[in-house]
């Protein structure tokens, strides 16, 4: 094997990981956002979790990107421990998938109509449909990246057996390979490999590969195997380094699993092997099919031996990675899990979950200010300036975040829910900013010993009350995604304009009569404004989800209120809002 055989083997490695990672990543979009979250919902059961995780692992080619979701399952609280175990060992066996793809690259026809079966046959057609489908078809150009990915994967396979052929006439790479035969050295060479490729199935297909040199043997393949198993768990390791107690927990069963897959079934094999005076298919030359073959097959049995062990399993990962005593920081929040990143539907979704918590703050934060205008305590003032403080973190966090995901490739309505989520982010800080304004001046009224008149006590009720139903609509319409209901709100946020401004009239009219001091003036009227814009940014948040509407596209946003308006009966809620809200 010369300096030429060894650029060729590079060269064949890197096109073989660059068509799978593509083929994968086609294989990932088609099968859309349903993927990911099955993962976080149908995994009650053990078994049901082994099925899910096989499944999910052999459509994206990666046990580790498998590992790595569930550990941010498992990290942000979506699922149980207990759960991701099934999943985890599902991976396991789910990755031996890839080794059947790599077969396809042994099938050879023969003369006339078998010859269309060929293997050169095969890749020229799918690189032709592949490029037509991406160039020319919007909707099937994900399908054309799942059959360029095969033919480029297809295309390292046949130049990495090519540039490993002259291996066969080679002394010290047969004397290399004896070393392998020994199961120890074995197994560290394979985990060593694939620790450093970081894919398991990239490291079986490049052992399916050197199996061209007809001088692989059962008894070096199998321990090779072995360690290529325990090698996988290197990349889901480095991803726990910043999780919490339980994502690091999940990390460790992965190599857990594969260590004792490795101790116990290896045990067993070679102690029986001992005692029956060594199996006849130890020497067996092993080719591209066989070791796809027994790479699922020991997964297999590993996964059966270890399925009645997940709850000792549990046990001892628990016993190893313990509790922490105190609380982790920031434990009040939703996670932002970074590995969704590369997972656009699932960073979508906990971006959603952690807005939806961040607008229900921004509720508490309001009723908490409306508490200590009331009846001033310093508790209520303390608990509105936490949820201030809290929302310019969940803004910060969020839309850094969000702005991570944008830069990934997305769908239409991916764009949509991205561009409404930053989009309302501001409006719930500014609301808690509002609901701030609102507690200082409830402490200055308290120190100053400043009390309003009883009209303007009615008057800051019924406005406050006005303003407390339109929250309740504005986040029942937000996370119910129900944005027709801007009719009503826009109705109640131009009453709660027209109460604040009749509210203002009133008191100038009170201090013109020496009802009211210019003090009192002052923090009254900074009241209105606060109540009154809480209220429009009520309205900016309905008019959000208006803009992303899948109705709307293309629709000017005002149009889109208008006819939203026009469906809701405006008017006559303005007026049912004219009646119940009167000062």
């Amino acid at each position: 094997m010369d300096i030429s055989n060894l650029f060729d083997l590079l060269c064949g490695i890197s096109l073989f990981m660059f068509g799978m990672a593509f083929m994968g990543d086609g294989l990932k979009r088609v099968a859309g956002s349903k993927l990911e979250t099955l993962l976080a919902k149908l995994t009650n059961t053990p078994l049901k979790g082994i099925l899910l995780g096989t499944g999910v692992t052999a459509v994206i080619q990666s046990s580790s990107a498998t590992s790595v979701m569930t550990v941010g399952f498992v990290n942000s609280g979506m699922m149980k421990f207990r759960q991701a175990i099934g999943i985890i060992l599902g991976s396991i066996l789910g990755t031996s998938i890839t080794g059947w793809v790599i077969v396809l690259s042994s099938l050879d026809g023969g003369s006339g109509i078998a010859a269309l079966l060929s293997t050169s046959t095969m890749m020229g057609i799918m690189a032709v449909a592949g490029i037509l489908l991406r160039n020319f078809s919007k909707r099937k150009s994900n399908v054309g990246d799942i059959l360029l990915g095969f033919v480029v994967l297809m295309a390292g396979i046949d130049m990495m057996s090519s540039s490993v052929a002259p291996l066969s006439q080679s002394e010290k790479f047969v004397n290399i390979l004896t070393m392998f035969s020994n199961p120890l050295l074995g197994i560290l060479a394979g985990a060593a490999f694939t620790a450093v490729l970081q894919s398991s199935s990239a490291a079986v297909g490049i052992l399916q590969t050197l199996t061209a040199t007809g001088v692989i043997t059962f008894k070096a393949a199998l321990p090779i195997l072995l360690g290529i198993s325990i090698g996988a768990a290197v990349p889901v390791l480095l991803t726990a380094l910043a999780a919490n107690t339980e994502g690091k927990r999940t990390s460790f069963v992965y190599l857990l699993a594969n260590v004792l897959g490795v101790v116990i079934c290896g045990s067993l094999f070679y102690i029986i092997n001992a005692v029956a005076g060594g199996f006849g298919f130890m020497d067996m030359t092993m080719n591209v099919i066989t070791i796809a073959a027994v790479n699922t097959l020991y997964r297999l049995i590993n996964i059966i031996v270890l399925f009645p062990m997940i709850g000792l399993i549990e046990k001892f990962t628990c016993f190893i990675i313990k509790d922490k005593t105190v609380e982790e920081p920031d434990s009040h929040m939703i996670p932002l899990e970074e590995r969704f990143i590369p997972y656009p539907p699932l960073a979508i979704s906990q971006s959603k979950s952690a807005i939806f918590d961040m607008a229900k703050k921004a509720v508490k934060s309001v009723h908490c200010c409306f508490e200590a205008l009331n009846n001033y305590s310093t508790e209520a003032f303390e608990k509105t300036q936490k949820y201030e403080k809290l929302a310019d973190k969940y803004e910060n966090d969020i839309g850094t975040y969000l702005m991570r995901i944008s830069r990934r490739e997305l769908t239409r309505e991916q764009n949509a829910d991205v561009f409404k989520y930053l989009h309302t982010l501001a409006d719930f800080e500014r609301i808690t900013d509002r609901a701030m304004n609102i507690a200082f001046i409830a402490r200055d009224n308290h120190d100053e010993n400043i009390i309003y008149s009883e009209q303007a006590g009615k008057e800051l009720s019924v406005i406050t009350e006005a303003v407390r139903e339109a929250l309740d609509l504005t986040i029942d319409a937000y996370t119910q995604e129900n944005w027709k209901s801007d009719g009503r709100i826009a109705a109640l946020t131009a009453s709660i304009h027209n109460l604040c401004g009749t509210a203002e009239l009133n008191h100038v009219k009170r201090m013109q009569a020496g009802e009211c001091s210019l003090r009192q003036g002052a923090g009254f009227g900074e009241l209105l404004t606060n109540l009154e814009r809480i209220a429009v940014h009520c309205s900016k948040i309905i008019r959000a989800l208006i803009e992303v509407n899948p109705n709307n596209y293309g629709i000017h946003a005002a149009d889109a209120i208008k006819a939203s308006i026009k469906d809701s009966d405006v008017g006559k809620a303005y007026d049912e809002y004219s009646l119940k809200y009167d000062i």
